[in-house]
């Protein structure tokens, strides 16, 4: 199974052999003993993330692996465990990420839609998922997995904060290559199933270990985005 641990500002899910999708800055699939989440400081803004990773991860005597970085401490990183699933999350929702049905959406001042280029500095808020499944899973059932985190992370977001995510939500999702197979990972399964339930209880736990009063409202958050722009719609 997949074992955590947190020291130094960093947590760690390690389990020997795993394979992993990663939504991160150096993202995509690799394999590693162990993936990392970890704080860094108000007012964070090193470019240099490889670096800083490797740094960080060593002064915690951890090898490097991929990674997620969060403005949340550790201390309210929690773990939720299913069956074959295990899923760390680590929440802060200072920065939301709106999207208002029908135009309707309630936005702070410093919550209003940015551009693509936008430079404006990042501030921590963050809802970081990382998922472990003592399964096989080939790189769709993988990426499948990773849809059904997300789809649960903006579920329980919408349920408690009327928000999806935020502005800079990350999520790590890993199998065990020589474990037992299983073909899918969508909501009907046995894995999908446990995973959307870790996720959700996961990131409640970590909501209420960070907010003694509940996560903000939208309009509260200083910093964010609210995407309330029209499309065109047609048929195909």
């Amino acid at each position: 199974m997949f074992e955590t641990t947190r020291r130094d500002g960093v947590a760690r899910v390690r389990r020997e052999g795993a394979r992993w999708l990663s939504t991160a800055w150096d993202g995509g699939y690799q394999g590693a003993d162990a993936a990392y989440a970890v704080t860094v400081p108000t007012g964070f803004a090193r470019t240099d993330l490889d670096a800083y990773r490797e740094a960080r991860l060593a002064d915690a005597g951890f090898p490097v692996g991929p990674t997620l970085l969060t403005g949340v401490e550790m201390r309210h990183a929690r773990v939720a465990t299913s069956g074959s699933v295990t899923v760390l999350a680590t929440a802060g929702l200072s920065n939301p990420a709106a999207l208002p049905m029908g135009g309707d959406g309630v936005a702070s001042e410093g919550a209003t839609e940015r551009d693509a280029d936008d430079t404006r500095p990042w501030r921590p808020g963050t809802v970081n998922l990382v998922v472990g499944v003592e399964r096989a899973l080939s790189d769709g059932a993988l990426a499948t997995l990773l849809a059904t985190a997300v789809e649960a992370k903006a579920a329980t977001l919408c349920s408690v904060a009327d928000v999806p995510g935020t502005t800079s939500d990350a999520a790590l999702v890993g199998s065990v290559p020589d474990a037992e197979r299983a073909e899918f990972a969508g909501s009907a399964t046995e894995v999908g199933a446990a995973a959307r339930a870790c996720v959700r209880d996961a990131v409640l736990a970590s909501l209420d270990a960070r907010y003694d009063e509940g996560p903000p409202a939208i309009g509260d958050a200083e910093y964010g985005v609210v995407t309330d722009r029209h499309t065109d719609v047609r048929s195909p």
